[in-house]
């Protein structure tokens, strides 16, 4: 049976970090930072209107020669940004990752943010399924073996 979301926020949680568009980006990194995240939601009251990334802080801020202190998320941050349901398969999710070249989706449920996951939690995911496979067969060779 393929993992879902859903499991993968009930392991990890749903925390999710956020900032408004008019925060400044070095604002930002200090959140990222504080909670060892690697990509914030940027958020208008409660609607979701763009994420920030480390990848976005390499690409937007420093190779443009940009100010962290003055420059705006909301400048930088990527808009329309692809969301997954709870329902969804991780193998979906790591689909529309590779072919998106995204590493985050936001999770939403009911028009509510519900969580987010990266590509590692994704990883890590495939990485438990194959494990309790291994495992499985393991036993059964095992128990096969010794009747």
């Amino acid at each position: 049976m393929a993992a879902t979301v859903q499991q993968i926020l009930q392991s990890k949680g749903g925390s999710t970090y956020s900032v408004a568009p008019e925060s400044t980006v070095l604002q930002a990194l200090q959140l990222m930072a504080d909670k060892n995240v690697s990509a914030v939601l940027v958020m208008e009251g409660q609607r979701l209107v763009g994420i920030f990334t480390e990848r976005d802080y390499a690409r937007k801020v420093v190779l443009r020669g940009l100010a962290s202190k003055d420059t705006k998320v909301g400048d930088l941050m990527t808009q329309n940004v692809l969301t997954v349901s709870p329902a969804h398969s991780v193998d979906d999710c790591m689909n529309i990752m590779t072919n998106n070249h995204v590493r985050h989706l936001p999770v939403v449920s009911g028009g509510a943010i519900a969580g987010i996951i990266s590509i590692g939690d994704a990883v890590k995911s495939v990485m438990e399924q194959q494990q309790a496979t291994i495992d499985q067969l393991s036993g059964y060779i095992a128990g096969g073996m010794s009747t």
